[in-house]
């Protein structure tokens, strides 16, 4: 089964996450969201699904952001600055999960 897995190449949530997918048999794509920003609408796909939670409010990153976009909306704060998001989004068919934790590993593995 083929995976798509949104993070960057540099997280090690992300590279754990990679290595057990394949090792469980999936086929995995890398899309790194800092050479290859998110689209508006994987933007708007991704706030639909998850809300908030699409923004790792407490990453150096998002603590880098200025005030006013530390208010706006999640799809401002991605398109603005790609590694807020919480990493990683995998996309399995139609399915996406939002991060590595023992329930989204379940489902996967």
């Amino acid at each position: 089964m083929s995976v798509t897995l949104y993070g960057i190449h540099t997280c090690d949530t992300c590279r754990k996450a990679t290595r057990a997918l394949r090792a469980a048999g999936h086929e995995v794509t890398l899309r790194d969201v800092r050479a290859l920003p998110l689209t508006e609408a994987e933007r708007a796909e991704f706030v639909a699904a998850f809300g908030a939670r699409i923004v790792n409010r407490a990453s150096p990153s998002f603590r880098k952001l200025p005030e006013a976009l530390k208010a706006a909306e999640p799809a401002a704060q991605l398109a603005a600055q790609p590694t807020v998001m919480k990493r990683p989004v995998i996309r399995d068919g139609a399915r996406l999960h939002l991060g590595w934790s023992a329930e989204v590993q379940a489902q996967l593995l």
